[in-house]
């Protein structure tokens, strides 16, 4: 991740593997860096800026001045490495005096195979040029200021020449590296009450998790078995099963999420703590997949090649040593696979210094 000037970030650059956990103090910047991968992944996705961006001052750079054109905005990007080798995109929005694309530029192997620029402030259409390498070097034309180019090339190229081939395998393999994204961010007060019955789609607060156990215990054993392993190293007291049963039946029935404790006792999540419900939530969604998550997915991508990127502020919150150490572990263990990536925000990480596979970003000063 690169946030040239974003927020409170001026030349930052962030390594990020398949786990990774961003370290600082408050204030430091944790947050504007999952707000970065968030909002390029929801570009990539085809979303438009005004609704990826609702705050977009807030993400302007506090002491940064307008030019003479009283013109202020922010920059942000990011490498993807794959097939294609890295990947380099970088995107210039501004804010002020209108929410725009105003730049964006795709390049891999020392080319740019995409480049666009604001020529005209009246027009909302900002002129692109792609590599082409036929009888032309490269194409022009005018693409959208509200959305991502590279996100648009593939309706735009026809990938008869060399050149467009390359432009289309890089911009796939940037577009599919973001795309596929889970902000999770567990709320205790939200998971304690009995819900509706739904889609069973794990939402961003993990409200309706007790409806999606309710279809991950009936669909997956394995994996279920995974999670009731996870429960009972990081919940107190007995655990021998995790399930869901109906409260009230029918279209508009309710379900309601339950520990059985083995000797008869079945404990509502209702009764449990702000740290074991916060981890019991994260341990499901690492154990799960996109088609349970609430994410946006690739459909032109095999599911076999599809990877899953959730992103969690405040990844240790309400967790005791024993939790956090343990929800960790399990993530090395999901990420090691390839199908799944985590990036989460810590105050601190020592305790996940011992843990192989774990990418420590410190950003404190």
């Amino acid at each position: 991740m690169r946030l040239s000037a974003f927020a409170a970030h001026r030349g930052a650059g962030f390594p990020l593997g398949p786990l990774s956990l961003l370290v600082g103090p408050s204030g430091s910047g944790k947050s504007s860096v999952l707000r970065a991968y968030e909002a390029l992944a929801r570009l990539g996705g085809g979303a438009e800026l005004g609704e990826v961006f609702p705050d977009p001052a807030a993400c302007v750079p506090e002491r940064a001045r307008p030019d003479a054109q009283r013109r202020r905005g922010f920059r942000i990007g990011c490498t993807a490495d794959g097939p294609e080798g890295p990947v380099r995109l970088d995107v210039a929005v501004q804010v002020e005096p209108h929410l725009r694309i105003v730049g964006e530029r795709l390049t891999a192997g020392g080319r740019t195979l995409l480049e666009t620029a604001l020529r005209d402030p009246d027009r909302r259409a900002v002129q692109a040029a792609w590599h082409t390498a036929g009888s032309s070097l490269v194409t022009r034309a005018p693409l959208p200021d509200d959305r991502l180019g590279t996100a648009l090339l593939p309706l735009r190229v026809a990938g008869r020449t060399d050149g467009q081939r390359q432009v289309l395998a890089a911009a796939e393999q940037m577009v599919v590296a973001l795309r596929s994204v889970f902000v999770c961010d567990p709320l205790p007060h939200a998971i304690r009450p009995d819900v509706p019955l739904g889609a069973g789609r794990l939402l961003r607060g993990c409200g309706n998790l007790a409806e999606v156990l309710r279809r991950t215990r009936s669909e997956c054993g394995r994996r279920h078995g995974l999670l009731v392993d996870a429960v009972r190293a990081g919940c107190a007291g007995p655990v021998r099963d995790v399930l869901a049963e109906t409260v009230i039946a029918g279209a508009d029935g309710t379900v309601r999420a339950l520990l059985d404790r083995g000797d008869g006792l079945r404990t509502p999540l209702g009764r449990l703590g702000n740290g074991e419900l916060r981890y019991l939530a994260l341990a499901l969604v690492l154990l799960t997949g996109p088609g349970v998550l609430e994410v946006d997915l690739a459909g032109e991508v095999p599911a076999a090649l599809q990877t899953l990127t959730v992103l969690v502020d405040g990844f240790d919150r309400d967790l005791d040593a024993r939790q956090r150490e343990g929800l960790v572990r399990l993530a090395a263990r999901m990420c090691e696979r390839g199908h799944i990536r985590l990036v989460g925000a810590v105050s601190d990480a020592s305790w996940a210094a011992g843990v192989d596979g774990v990418t420590v970003v410190d950003l404190g000063p």
